[in-house]
């Protein structure tokens, strides 16, 4: 098949997939996707050859990689974070080629960073492109649910032109590529991975709150693991693409419904966003379309980051079971 038909056709999908998603999606065993990346023991594929339990203790994180490098596509997986004490964790599921290109790599990530006792989970989306490194793309949200209770999907579509984060089927946030952004859009084959580390000297509090191993191990549960994409030989830097067809329409990007989902996530529960922050940017990068109202709760929510504004040194509003039910809903 010639490889722009295979291409075309498997935008069709993802795209197909993208509005009704990981419901029916075909699921790759561990041995058939995937290799270890590190950790030997503390990475443990289950019985079902599909579920994976990576975990943390004071002798090593671990973790895992696809077998394949991929140019496009939508990879997914369904994860329980570990519960109580868990600062200093830092458990990532993103794709990468920072092994073949150390010098300009490109980066997708979804991080999930741990917290003290009685604070909730935090993540975290980041793009890189090109080694674009020192512009750092990061946005931070809270989260409707506690992800420790139970299994949740975590979603990534990447195509040429952009790319869209989904949390439980709804997107969080929407990245395009513009002109502007030259070669700073990720445009190499990337590798899918998954792991759990200490980050202790950044992760909670700016690195205020350190891994306590006496709550080892700390167990990061995976299933449902999808890669649907162009599979890309990294010695010849062929195209191979799983295509399944789709007789669903295509998109033509985030669906009205969609939209009004990811809207109302990022009013409630978005805490950061690079496009806004005045202290690293004077003016924001070029690729950013600014939201007033997002501009506005922002700065309300840190007017120092945010705003330019002086620090308010009072007491802090601590968000009760009742208000996060409140949040509860999409």
């Amino acid at each position: 098949m010639d490889f722009y038909l295979g291409f075309f056709l498997l935008l069709c999908s993802v795209f197909g997939l993208a509005s009704g998603f990981t419901k029916n999606l075909p699921t790759l065993s561990f041995e058939e996707g995937y290799s270890t990346l590190f950790g030997d023991d503390n990475l443990m594929v289950l019985k079902d050859g599909k579920s994976v339990h990576a975990s943390l203790n004071e002798r090593t994180g671990s973790g895992f990689v696809s077998q394949d490098l991929y140019l496009h596509g939508f990879f997914s997986a369904s994860i329980k974070l570990p519960a109580d004490y868990t600062a200093g964790v830092v458990v990532a599921f993103y794709m990468s080629n920072g092994d073949q290109f150390e010098k300009n790599h490109d980066e997708l990530d979804f991080e999930f960073l741990g917290n003290i006792r009685g604070k909730d989970w935090r993540i975290q989306t980041n793009i890189y492109g090109n080694g674009s490194t020192n512009i750092g793309r990061e946005e931070r949200y809270g989260l409707w649910f506690d992800p420790s209770e139970d299994f949740h999907h975590y979603s990534i579509l990447w195509d040429e032109n952009q790319i869209i984060f989904y949390v439980d089927n709804i997107p969080i946030r929407e990245f395009k590529r513009t002109e502007t952004m030259g070669g700073d859009f990720p445009a190499k084959p990337m590798s899918l991975y998954a792991t759990i580390w200490d980050g202790s000297n950044w992760a909670t509090n700016g690195g205020k709150y350190k891994v306590n191993y006496k709550y080892a191990p700390y167990v990061a549960e995976f299933s449902d693991l999808v890669l649907h994409g162009c599979a890309v030989d990294p010695i010849e830097q062929s195209s191979k693409c799983d295509i399944t067809p789709s007789t669903k329409s295509i998109p033509t990007g985030i669906s009205p419904n969609q939209r009004t989902k990811m809207n109302n996530f990022r009013k409630k529960h978005m805490q950061y966003s690079y496009c806004y922050d005045k202290i690293r940017y004077d003016s924001p990068p070029s690729e950013c379309v600014i939201d007033p109202q997002e501009a506005q709760r922002l700065r309300g929510f840190d007017p120092v980051t945010f705003g330019g504004g002086r620090r308010h040194h009072g007491k802090r509003h601590h968000r009760s079971r009742s208000s996060r039910a409140e949040d509860s809903s999409i």
